[in-house]
């Protein structure tokens, strides 16, 4: 079982924010909306860009190189390029402070 990551505290990803932390090899880009987090894969499945800095609709997040979008609450892609989802990971807050790994091969 893969050892939780600590992000950072909640008053650094305010809503609207994100702030990125690895896992290992693993970007996980952490994503505030209205107050609920959501982590996922920062690597977009149609050519393995980053996804972090790209626009936020709702709960999409936009690639900035090609359009295609992912649903942070799922992983799963709404909009082409995109065919394959990404990975979300698991996030919990202690004490103010987030957490967050790659649970994929637990």
């Amino acid at each position: 079982m893969s050892e939780w990551i600590e992000v950072g505290t909640r008053s650094e990803i305010l809503p609207g924010e994100f702030k990125i932390a690895w896992d290992g090899d693993t970007p996980i880009a952490v994503y505030n909306i209205d107050g609920e987090l959501y982590a996922i894969e920062d690597t977009c499945t149609h050519d393995g860009g980053e996804l972090a800095g790209g626009e936020v609709h709702g709960f999409e997040v936009e690639c900035p190189r090609h359009g295609a979008r992912f649903d942070v609450r799922t992983g799963a892609p709404t909009c082409a390029p995109a065919y394959e989802p990404i990975a979300k990971f698991p996030v919990r807050e202690e004490g103010g402070v987030i957490y967050t790994r790659d649970d994929r091969f637990d």
